[in-house]
């Protein structure tokens, strides 16, 4: 559920570009800046929020993380003008940086080899549950009440479920006499991460896997509302259900997958990764020259499905080489470097649109999603044949 609601702040703003471009008088350089400021405070603030889940523990950090953003949200739906909607993006980016480290960190904790990875798909199927209902809710509000009412909205029931996490979540089991608190300074942490084996290929992995995701987020409904002709709806619902649907076949199928192979080959999880975004990268390059509408859908399907592959697998594969002291700081590395690169090429995309349009950007999103895949064979080389050993 926070997992859904997550996305869904961060999402629904997207499919409202038109609406916000015609009130404010924004161009497409701005449009895209909202999505590139978010994920550059979301990306630089990621690792200190991994570190604080590492240090402080996950359940407090998860239940802070969701009060805020979710405050901010409602307050999105009162501001005046870009710059104080530019604003409210870098807090809600700052806030929601906290999330996914101390959440998939939770889940490593509690869940063993067995289970580890199905158990981070369903996570994570929160997250494609989310991006729909973000796509879906805010062209359907945007057309009958008007952009502001999808924020006012979100932020009331984010609010009120932060008392529902509060009270029902589970907190990690301790480890000997602490709380699952490391004594490690940030810096010393930073240092171990970036040492751990292999973790220098799965950060391009995950690299050449967030432009890919953030590209598509950011500008998949404008593509689809001018390329097809569509309603602002139509737009936003192809943009979002097709790809989150498969995404969550994807997630179950890979975590299920992943799970199996890993019992015996330490490879099978990160094969499972880099076969999934390997398959995916060449329908992400037909969803820029498709010519109709079932052609598209297509598109998204392959490439949602191969994304769930990955998906269910990043922390999973972390977790078999970094201590559980270090895994939530090592996931938001992740996310910082995704982010600044993902954000700058969703910047990109709305600066160079007149030149090779947006279907130009996709196709290069599609290449360095390929390039992922092949680092992710090279990560697999070092790990040995056998069964995954109890972590």
């Amino acid at each position: 559920m926070v997992a859904c609601l997550n996305y869904v702040d961060r999402q629904v703003i997207f499919s409202v570009f038109p609406l916000l471009r015609a009130e404010m008088r924004l161009d497409d350089l701005q449009l895209g800046l909202l999505s590139t400021l978010f994920l550059w405070v979301y990306g630089f603030a990621s690792p200190f929020g991994g570190y604080l889940a590492d240090r402080v523990g996950r359940k407090q950090v998860l239940v802070f993380s969701l009060a805020i953003w979710t405050t901010v949200t409602l307050l999105t739906g009162y501001v005046r003008n870009f710059e104080e909607l530019l604003f409210a993006r870098a807090v809600m980016g700052l806030s929601e940086a906290c999330y996914l480290p101390a959440a998939l960190a939770l889940i490593a904790e509690l869940h063993g080899k067995e289970t580890r990875s199905l158990a981070t798909g369903i996570h994570q199927s929160g997250l494609y549950g989310g991006m729909a209902f973000g796509g879906i809710i805010g062209g359907w509000m945007g057309e009958r009440h008007g952009w502001r009412v999808a924020f006012l909205v979100l932020g009331v029931i984010g609010m009120v479920y932060a008392l529902v996490l509060a009270k029902g979540l589970r907190q990690e089991p301790p480890r000997g006499k602490t709380t699952g608190v490391p004594a490690t300074p940030l810096a010393a942490s930073l240092v171990e991460v970036l040492r751990v084996r292999g973790y220098g290929g799965m950060l391009a992995g995950f690299t050449g896997f967030a432009v890919a995701n953030w590209v598509v987020y950011t500008w998949l409904p404008l593509y689809i509302f001018e390329r097809f002709s569509v309603s602002l709806t139509s737009a936003g619902f192809s943009a979002t259900f097709y790809l989150q649907v498969a995404s969550f076949a994807g997630i179950l199928a890979g975590g299920w997958i992943a799970d199996r192979w890993s019992g015996t080959s330490a490879k099978g999880r990160v094969l499972t990764q880099a076969l999934g975004i390997g398959i995916g990268a060449p329908f992400l390059f037909l969803v820029s020259l498709a010519g109709s509408v079932p052609i598209l859908v297509a598109a998204l399907l392959a490439f949602g499905m191969g994304k769930g592959f990955f998906d269910a697998n990043a922390m999973p594969v972390l977790a078999q080489v970094a201590r559980p002291e270090i895994r939530a700081t090592g996931y938001g590395i992740f996310n910082l470097v995704g982010c600044v690169v993902g954000g700058a090429m969703a910047a990109a995309a709305g600066a160079l649109k007149p030149v090779i349009g947006l279907a130009g950007s996709i196709q290069i999103a599609a290449l360095m999603l390929l390039g992922s895949s092949l680092s992710l064979f090279w990560v697999s080389r070092m790990f040995h044949t056998g069964p995954t050993p109890s972590r």
